[in-house]
């Protein structure tokens, strides 16, 4: 039975995995997305939410906490400085696990691990829905002919001043 063992110890005594999300997490926050096995990134996710969460409270106490478990200065002030004024409204799932084949040599599972607030691509696609406007498919007549007369009407006004800009050189 299985009680009491929620923790994936990925193969690894306390002291090498403790080192090993530490590095990771470090990695994750300096360079906003990895590529590692699902199983790290599952670990990984457990492993640097709660700091990310610690970094909303921009306190000397925090700060400390934070670094007793990435133990590098830069991905400290990284966090703070540019992760968490930019997640600060955001109530948790900090990170996004996407799922991108096996490995060629082992077949292992692997994924790639990011933060969530920073995938440009995601963010301009969800910025596209949102401008894009709903067709009907019985578009008749009278709106092939307001798309017809919309394009004549702005040239005119388009041209009036490109002439009159020659004329105040």
């Amino acid at each position: 039975m299985r009680h009491n063992k929620a923790i994936n110890h990925l193969g690894r005594q306390s002291g090498h995995r403790k080192a090993m999300l530490s590095n990771m997490a470090c990695s994750l926050i300096l360079n906003k997305r990895i590529e590692t096995t699902v199983a790290k990134a599952k670990a990984l996710r457990t492993y640097v939410e709660p700091l990310i969460t610690k970094s909303k409270d921009d306190s000397t106490h925090s700060r400390r906490v934070v670094f007793s478990y990435l133990k590098q200065k830069e991905a400290v002030t990284e966090l703070f400085r540019v992760i968490a004024p930019k997640i600060s409204d955001r109530p948790g799932g900090y990170t996004r696990i996407l799922k991108t084949g096996f490995r060629q040599g082992d077949g292992a599972d692997l994924a790639l691990i990011e933060l969530v607030d920073f995938n440009e691509a995601a963010l301009a696609s969800t910025a596209k829905k949102e401008t894009k406007k709903a067709s009907t498919r019985r578009a008749g007549k009278k709106a092939a002919a307001k798309a017809a007369e919309a394009p004549k009407a702005e040239e005119p006004a388009a041209e009036a001043p490109a002439a009159e800009a020659p004329a105040a050189e």
